[in-house]
């Protein structure tokens, strides 16, 4: 599977093995479990995320992750919201500080 995510004018196209979504199956239960006791979202607490909001917050840890380097944990949040957001193709990951911005690109199937 292909999730392309752009940052800023940057375009990433991050290829995610079938496999990484069943084998992270627990690593995706927890952060659920994490944000079902709510999330902060920028300048706003989010009671219970719904999964466009769960995919922001990925989307958003991605982000430090691209910032840091760190393949491995883009790799896995790509994954997650691969996971959360069947069908999605592209992300635009706000970068001005407000992870509400982020937006997710789902073709509608066609008829």
């Amino acid at each position: 599977m292909i999730l392309n995510v752009v940052i800023d004018s940057e375009s990433l196209r991050l290829k995610i093995e079938q496999d990484i979504l069943t084998q992270a199956h627990d690593f995706f239960q927890k952060m659920d479990a994490d944000m079902d006791k709510g999330w902060q979202m920028s300048f706003t607490w989010v009671e219970n995320p719904n999964p466009v909001q769960r995919c922001q917050i990925a989307a958003d840890k991605l982000y430090g992750a691209y910032e840091a380097e760190n393949q491995n944990m883009m790799k896995m949040m790509a994954a997650y919201i691969l996971y959360k957001l069947p069908g999605i193709t592209d992300i635009y990951i706000s970068t001005n500080g407000d992870m509400n911005e982020t937006e997710m690109v789902i073709p509608s199937p066609s008829s």
